[in-house]
């Protein structure tokens, strides 16, 4: 069964900091990956550390998506945040966490 990819309403801020081009970018990503079997560690998605923002994290070049998996009977994967990675340092939106 596919799960339902859901934004919170914060990755809307988050999506006004990128190009159009980066937002095509993870659309586009994210719907082919983690439609099916997100919590499936891969190279490029992978559970991260316990954290304030989210438990996985999908890699696409320097682009993060932030999410959560809501399993039952309607599965869902939830975006919490998109940014970009810099060195050691994330860029959500207009503020740099530190993972």
């Amino acid at each position: 069964m596919p799960y339902e990819i859901e934004y919170s309403p914060e990755t809307e801020a988050h999506f006004r900091a990128l190009t159009a081009r980066q937002q095509s970018i993870i659309l586009d990503t994210v719907d082919q990956q983690l439609t099916h079997q997100p919590q499936l560690e891969t190279r490029n998605r992978k559970p991260m550390r316990p954290n304030p923002v989210a438990p996985w994290e999908l890699r696409i070049g320097t682009l993060r998506v932030y999410y959560d998996i809501e399993d039952g009977p309607e599965p869902k994967v939830l975006i919490r945040a998109v940014g970009v990675k810099l060195r050691n340092r994330v860029r959500v939106g207009r503020e740099e966490i530190e993972l």
